[in-house]
C-alpha cells in the first residue's frame, strides 16, 4: 500500500493517514482482512513519529474500518459499521455540508458539484461492495 504524507498540508498528519486508509479501502487497495504494515514500519516509511501512527490507528479502530489483534497486528475490518444509525447520519451530512460550502467558496456551481459527486460515487458503485 503506498501512502504519502504532505508536510506542508494544513491537514493533521494522522488525518492524512487516516484518510488515506479510508481511501485505499474504499477503492479495493486495502481487501477486508489484509493487514497493515506495523507502527514501526509505517512510521519508518513515512517518516512520522510512531505515536502519530498509533493516533492514525485508534482512528480507524474506533470508526470500524480496522481491527487490532494482539500480537498480529492490524487488519482491515470485514464487518459493517457499528456506528448508530443517527452517528452515520450526521457525519454524512457534515461531510455535505463541508464538501458543498468548500466547494462553493471555490467557485462552483451546483450542476459542477454535483457532475463531481457523481463521478467520485460511480467510481465506487465500479467495484464490489463490501458490507461495511
Amino acid at each position: 500500500m503506498l501512502l504519502r504524507i504532505d508536510p506542508r498540508s494544513p491537514v493533521p498528519v494522522y488525518e492524512q493517514l487516516v484518510f488515506q486508509v479510508k481511501r485505499a479501502v474504499a477503492e479495493g487497495l486495502l481487501a477486508p482482512g489484509a493487514k497493515l504494515d506495523s507502527v514501526r514500519e509505517l512510521a519508518k516509511t513515512l517518516a512520522i513519529n510512531p505515536n502519530t501512527v498509533v493516533r492514525a490507528l485508534e482512528v480507524l479502530e474506533n470508526d470500524g474500518v480496522i481491527l487490532r489483534k494482539q500480537g498480529a497486528g492490524c487488519f482491515v475490518s470485514d464487518a459493517p459499521s457499528e456506528l448508530a444509525a443517527r452517528e452515520r447520519r450526521r457525519r454524512l451530512e457534515e461531510l455535505v455540508t463541508h464538501t458543498v460550502t468548500e466547494a462553493y467558496h471555490l467557485g462552483f456551481s451546483p450542476d459542477e458539484v454535483r457532475t463531481a459527486l457523481e463521478q467520485g460515487l460511480s467510481a465506487l458503485e465500479k467495484r464490489p461492495r463490501s458490507p461495511r
